[in-house]
């Protein structure tokens, strides 16, 4: 099976890093801490969203971006079960909105390097960010790809415009022919 990931909160468990950096900067923005649940509930849709909705400027955006990749790269583990599933695949590709450089060290700490063919990164790469499918089209010209999994329907909305089925992780709320919320030894079947 050829597979497309997204990474944060889809191959590592990055929220909590995610939620700790935004609520850092609400603090910083407002002088107040702002409700755990709920802004996980918009980061969940996308930062940009989320900063909106809490009244955060843009220029807030370079120390949101430091404080993630500080926190996930420090702490972020891998989901259980998910060295399985990028060892039994036959090709994996990342589009992940993280710099590339954050991503293999984020990998390689982990030792899941080895199972990836290509990792996109719209900041390193030229292409535009996610919900377009412009990276997801490249890749699956380039891999004939199967299916893409992702936590948020950005992920997932670029996914079908390439002609992917899709797998929602951990998230009930978006459309997805089929929605996990671990990875275990059913993975393929449940993609059969």
């Amino acid at each position: 099976m050829k597979l497309l990931w997204d990474l944060d909160g889809t191959i590592f468990d990055t929220y909590p890093a995610i939620v700790d950096s935004f609520l850092a900067v609400h603090e910083a923005a407002h002088g107040v801490t702002a409700d755990r649940k709920e802004a996980l509930r918009w980061l969940k849709k996308n930062s940009q969203l989320a900063f909106q909705q809490y009244g955060i400027s843009e220029e807030f955006r370079p120390l949101f971006k430091e404080l993630d990749h500080k926190r996930a790269e420090a702490g972020s583990p891998p989901f259980e079960g998910i060295q399985d599933i990028l060892a039994a695949a036959e090709v994996n590709v990342i589009v992940t909105h993280r710099t590339k450089a954050s991503t293999i060290e984020l990998l390689t700490k982990w030792g899941l390097m080895e199972y990836f063919d290509e990792i996109v990164s719209p900041e390193d790469d030229g292409f535009p960010r996610k919900p377009d499918p412009a990276a997801y089209h490249y890749l699956n010209e380039k891999y004939d790809l199967d299916w893409a999994i992702g936590d948020r329907s950005l992920d997932l909305i670029p996914a079908r415009a390439a002609g992917l089925k899709t797998v929602s992780f951990q998230n009930e709320d978006i459309e997805a022919d089929v929605h996990l919320d671990t990875y275990d030894e059913s993975f393929f079947e449940k993609l059969t």
